[in-house]
């Protein structure tokens, strides 16, 4: 009996050790695998772990280039949005050489003259502030005409005023003869090399394609032609007028007639229709009537087949 209670004995001491070795394995085994976690329930869990270091993927934009806001072509680059982007360079937009105001432009190109006060024509300075003191003295004496006049003269102030046709109001609007033709009182500093030297009454002229200039405070300045002033040719859009007893041929105000070989400038004749006047007229009322006056000589308006045109008045005083 003695013998039996021994055997229990160490029976139950070495089912003690036995379960205290096997709860130390165990115990040993959780902390080395690190997560397994005794809930209440008796059942152990195995969370993952974690980690040290996690990587986010980069959330970088795609680099866009979009034309600068005044469409000249400057652009600017835009690098994505990491904390390490920043805006490359930003003087490449070259802002600083961009000329601003658009208003500024150069007129010096090319060989155009660049003392311009008022228009250019044919890379010729020209002053058109000059036109209010044009000269336009020059011709006006109208010389008579031999076709007596049937119609009586309008007559007013002391004077009359005689003329072929009716009168035919139409307002005044100088006409112009081209790129190379320059109104009386426009000022030019140099002249075209085709420019001729003509001399009338110990007066040196400047003849240019039916233009003629006078010198003036270092330049030309475009004046009626005197009377007596030869020139071998006429432009070619000279018209050919009727004054009753020869033709005359007509150029930007200036009436010439044929010499032999060349070209004389005359003063106009009395009742001569022209078709256009240049610029130096001025619109004056006498009486009732409306006419265009060129120094000491009255264009009146008229109508002739239809067209407005223009009558060379012949002025005298009333006896």
């Amino acid at each position: 009996m003695k013998n039996i209670s021994k055997t229990l004995k160490k029976s139950a001491l070495l089912c003690l050790i036995g379960t205290f070795f096997l709860i130390s394995i165990d115990s040993f085994a959780q902390r080395n695998h690190g997560g397994g976690v005794k809930r209440s329930g008796g059942a152990t869990h195995n969370r993952p772990t974690k980690p040290a270091t996690q990587t986010r993927p980069n959330a970088t934009r795609p680099t866009t280039t979009r034309p600068g806001s005044n469409n000249s072509g400057t652009k600017v680059t835009r690098p994505g949005n990491s904390s390490d982007s920043k805006i490359s360079n930003r003087n490449n937009t070259n802002r600083t050489n961009t000329n601003r105001n658009s208003n500024t432009i150069n007129r010096n190109n090319g060989n155009r003259n660049t003392n311009i006060s008022g228009n250019t024509r044919n890379n010729i300075n020209v002053d058109r502030s000059r036109d209010i003191t044009i000269n336009n003295n020059r011709n006006t004496v109208v010389r008579r005409n031999t076709v007596v006049y049937t119609r009586p003269p309008y007559v007013y102030g002391g004077y009359r005023y005689h003329s072929y046709h009716p009168y035919y109001y139409h307002p005044y609007r100088p006409y112009y003869w081209g790129p190379v033709w320059h109104p009386w009182g426009f000022f030019v500093a140099t002249l075209a090399v085709t420019a001729i030297v003509v001399s009338v009454e110990s007066t040196q002229y400047h003849y240019d394609q039916g233009v003629w200039y006078a010198p003036s405070n270092g330049g030309y300045t475009a004046v009626p032609a005197p009377v007596g002033g030869t020139v071998n040719n006429i432009p070619s859009g000279a018209q050919t007028v009727n004054t009753g007893t020869v033709n005359n041929y007509y150029y930007g105000g200036t009436y010439y007639e044929k010499d032999g070989n060349s070209y004389k400038v005359v003063a106009p004749t009395a009742g001569t229709i022209v078709e256009s006047l240049p610029e130096g007229g001025k619109e004056v009322t006498i009486g009732d009537v409306k006419y265009i006056q060129f120094g000491e000589t009255y264009y009146q308006p008229v109508q002739v087949d239809g067209k407005n045109k223009y009558e060379v008045v012949l002025v005298e005083k009333d006896k």
